[in-house]
């Protein structure tokens, strides 16, 4: 099956329909247009569905029956679509959006009320999560009813007009520039069907042969989940391995955005998909049924599944005023009981929750697959929430490969991408190990950029990570794109180090500077205690004609209680202190576990150590772009030069053509 979208085609279809987006500038405000025009879309492309139902429906009872009666003909198919078990879904009334606004519109309020009405019940649950009886209200009142049913009465929003993938990606597109036009954060990027496919291949998904469950803790529209299983489908050789995957696989998800539900189940319904469950519900916080949000609606232990794959939202917030930290740390000891990263960026809590809900190995074992961007390789110092969910993961042996992207490769972001595989029951050839593999520059160009989506890659390249996921374990495979680490090989100290500082001539630097600390005796015999030379103090005091400056020197050999009670015995008010000593530096170096710190320390620091300390635990991080470093030497300077007299050229010739217009 082809990879590519009909590019031209969706460009036109979305800019039509931001049009009519736009269309409600003034009536509505921006955060609004969504809310109009997405169910219109998922109403026009179930009523598609129905209508090419009952023309088939029609076309079949006709030809058992050619002598029955139009009237008869039209009561039988209404009886038929009526019942659950002839039709996913269906409507009482015989109207369409056409028939709608081509009635009275003294009564196209009314009749499109009774229409959306008159859809069975799992439609009418679709149309509940959008809202959309309260939005006709404010359509009607601001004139915008009809024209909105002009604009999609007709238009072909069918499967066989527009693939679910197309629809998908319609749906992904429109959410982006509604989330811009209201000044939101889109957080979500449509993962392309090449991405899914090589992520199914990754996992080593089979066509079963009895039960085996797929997850997404962020489903969003439900396209990662419908193309895996499309995927398995297309990899079927029999009808009776397409029975199969239809009859065993099942796919689980859960979103919390009430729209992104809504189409998500909009799109499981045209394909009466059986085995397919997708819940409205916060999948990173514990369910209460007294609360507004619902939670998560699949929770460990009860819930397990064998293979997981998500592309949850990078950089979206999930704490502060915004967020819903208060209801997330209720897991804190269990599901998240390794660590927390930063409120900025949830995307670890969905790696966590994906990881709880593994089936033991013993039973089998579960496989996961998450796209992440670099944020959750190396974000986080020593002892961070970031770092303790890294050593967490790889002290639990979790993490087998990591496949490194070409960047430009989502729709709606450039940034460079990362898919993690994780698994709890890995062969004995990977265990203690993580591979690492270099995909960056397995891509070519897409014949036309598609928003962000300036590159793609095709079936050879998918194949190439494939092979060397498979091979690359071999004791004797070599590849410069792929490299195997220790799971230690990803540990650092974190050492805290002092050194003084040498000036110029490399004798030790003196510097004077106002001393911010209290000054009482205590901390004066601190400071000799670390100084190895003398000090001094020019304390600044309240006196009787004035202000005064006592000096204080003090010595390594000194008492330091007596210098201070010698020098102000009276107890005076001070002003201010100023004080001269050696300078030191204060650094922290990152040390690769297992080498020798002190040997690390001598080696890399010239200047005489005062001390240094030891994290109390490891840090981790993954460093890809280190590990695969390649030297590119710079361009020559006369290369550069001749490129710019080029342009120089070219830029003289635009101008004289514009002089002459």
């Amino acid at each position: 099956m082809a990879l590519s979208l009909n590019k031209p085609k969706l460009d036109n279809l979305a800019g039509d329909i931001w049009k009519s987006a736009e269309r409600l500038r003034g009536k509505f405000k921006a955060y609004e247009y969504q809310g109009v025009i997405l169910p219109i879309i998922v109403i026009r492309r179930l009523e598609c569905v129905l209508i090419a139902w009952r023309e088939a429906k029609r076309a079949k009872v006709l030809a058992d029956r050619p002598k029955i009666t139009e009237k008869q003909l039209a009561k039988l198919v209404k009886e038929l679509e009526l019942n659950p078990k002839q039709s996913p879904f269906s409507n009482k009334t015989d109207l369409t959006l056409r028939k709608v606004y081509e009635e009275d519109h003294a009564l196209l309020e009314a009749n499109f009320r009774a229409y959306i009405n008159g859809f069975s019940r799992n439609v009418d649950d679709i149309i509940e999560h959008f809202n959309y009886r309260a939005t006709i209200g404010t359509m009607v009142k601001n004139n915008r009813l009809a024209p909105i049913l002009n604009q999609y009465k007709e238009l072909e929003l069918g499967p066989d007009q527009l693939s679910p993938l197309e629809m998908g990606y319609i749906y992904e597109e429109l959410l982006r520039r509604f989330s811009e036009q209201s000044g939101e954060e889109a957080g979500e990027h449509f993962t392309p069907r090449e991405v899914i496919r090589l992520m199914v291949e990754l996992l080593d998904i089979p066509i079963p042969d009895k039960h085996i469950s797929i997850y997404d803790p962020a489903c969003g529209t439900g396209g990662m989940l419908s193309v895996a299983k499309e995927h398995l489908l297309d990899r079927t050789n029999t009808a009776e391995e397409k029975t199969r995957v239809e009859k065993f696989v099942t796919i689980h998800g859960e979103e919390m955005s009430p729209t992104n539900y809504a189409i998500c189940q909009a799109d499981l319904l045209i394909k009466n998909d059986q085995q397919a469950k997708v819940h409205l519900g916060n999948s990173l916080i514990p369910h209460d049924p007294h609360s507004k949000e619902p939670g998560d609606q699949l929770p460990e232990p009860k819930h397990r599944f064998d293979f997981m794959l998500s592309n949850p939202p990078f950089g979206v917030t999930w704490g502060g005023k915004d967020g819903y930290e208060a209801e997330a740390r209720k897991l804190e000891k269990t599901r998240y009981q390794a660590g927390m990263p930063r409120v900025n960026d949830g995307a670890l809590l969905f790696l966590q929750t994906m990881l709880a809900k593994m089936k033991p190995a013993e039973q089998g074992g579960s496989r996961i697959a998450i796209i992440f961007n670099g944020s959750p390789l190396s974000n986080g110092d020593c002892g961070s929430g970031e770092s303790e969910i890294r050593r967490w993961i790889l002290e639990n042996d979790w993490l087998d490969a990591i496949v490194m992207l070409p960047d430009q490769l989502f729709y709606n972001t450039g940034i460079f991408t990362y898919i993690w595989l994780l698994r709890n029951e890995k062969p004995t050839s990977h265990r203690g190990r993580v591979m690492l593999i270099d995909a960056r520059r397995q891509f070519e160009k897409e014949p036309k950029s598609f928003g962000n989506k300036r590159n793609r890659i095709t079936d050879a390249h998918c194949a190439w990570i494939e092979q060397r996921y498979r091979d690359g374990w071999k004791k004797s495979y070599a590849d410069e794109y792929v490299k195997i680490f220790r799971r230690e090989d990803f540990a650092y100290h974190k050492v805290s180090v002092v050194f003084w500082q040498s000036d110029e001539n490399d004798k030790p630097a003196i510097i004077t500077e106002p001393y911010e600390k209290a000054f009482t005796a205590a901390n004066l015999k601190k400071e000799q205690e670390f100084y190895d030379g003398e000090l001094i103090f020019r304390i600044r005091v309240k006196a009787a004609d004035g202000e005064k400056t006592i000096e204080l020197v003090l010595t390594p050999k000194d008492n330091a209680a007596n210098t201070f009670k010698d020098a102000l015995g009276t107890r005076p008010e001070i002003l201010s202190v100023e004080w001269t000593h050696r300078h030191y530096v204060q650094d922290d170096e990152y040390i690769p576990h297992g080498e020798d710190i002190e040997a690390f320390l001598k080696r890399e620091i010239a200047k005489p150590i005062v001390r240094w300390e030891d994290s109390p635990q490891l840090g981790y991080e993954i460093l890809p772009n280190k590990y695969f470093y390649r030297y590119q030497p710079p361009t020559p300077a006369k290369e550069l030069l001749a490129d710019f007299w080029k342009l120089e050229k070219e830029a003289e010739k635009m101008l004289e053509g514009l002089a002459n217009q």
